[in-house]
């Protein structure tokens, strides 16, 4: 009986190309048995050829090697970008300040100036200080808050988080979708 490897689920190059092998069968006559067999060594020849490059790709892949960010931060870091290319970037364009040159949202600088956590650039942006407005819905004194569009409390938590991060990593460009 002669068998040939042209199964439509055989991938493997070499196996499509297999030159017509003589087998004698056990169960003599017993084409589909053949057929089976044949299938199934086609599949072992395309998986042997494959499992390299699948386990190489699985240990780049892995969350051991390089940890996932989430969809969440992905998505905290676009809205932190979109708020502050809309409320700062007329002044702090890629972290610098073009009013004020030593006092830019570099990390250095932050931490000479006493507000390199968090919660400290949320009040400066909630509130203002010196010639930055405050951007908060109850910004007081009316004279130290911008006069354009106010932030929610929840935006101005979401830009103080970017501005850190950003600090921390000393500005990398960000693509922002143009929200």
């Amino acid at each position: 009986m002669t068998v040939l490897c042209m199964i439509p689920s055989c991938l493997s190059k070499s196996c499509l190309l297999a030159k017509p092998t003589k087998r004698k069968n056990v169960y003599e006559g017993d084409k589909p048995f053949a057929q089976k067999e044949n299938k199934l060594a086609c599949e072992l020849k395309l998986l042997t050829s494959l499992a390299p490059p699948l386990m190489t790709a699985f240990i780049a892949l892995s969350p051991i090697v390089n940890p996932p960010v989430s969809v969440g931060q992905t998505i905290d870091v676009q809205k932190g970008a979109a708020l502050f290319n809309r409320a700062c970037i007329g002044c702090h364009y890629e972290g610098g300040n073009i009013i004020q040159p030593d006092v830019t949202l570099f990390l250095k600088d932050l931490q000479r100036n006493g507000v390199d956590t968090e919660e400290e650039i949320y009040r400066i942006t909630y509130y203002g200080k010196g010639r930055m407005p405050g951007f908060g819905q109850n910004c007081t004194p009316r004279g130290q808050c911008t006069f354009g569009p106010r932030l929610q409390d929840d935006e101005i938590k979401l830009l103080a988080e970017f501005v850190k991060s950003q600090a921390d990593q000393d500005w990398p460009k960000i693509e922002n979708s143009g929200d």
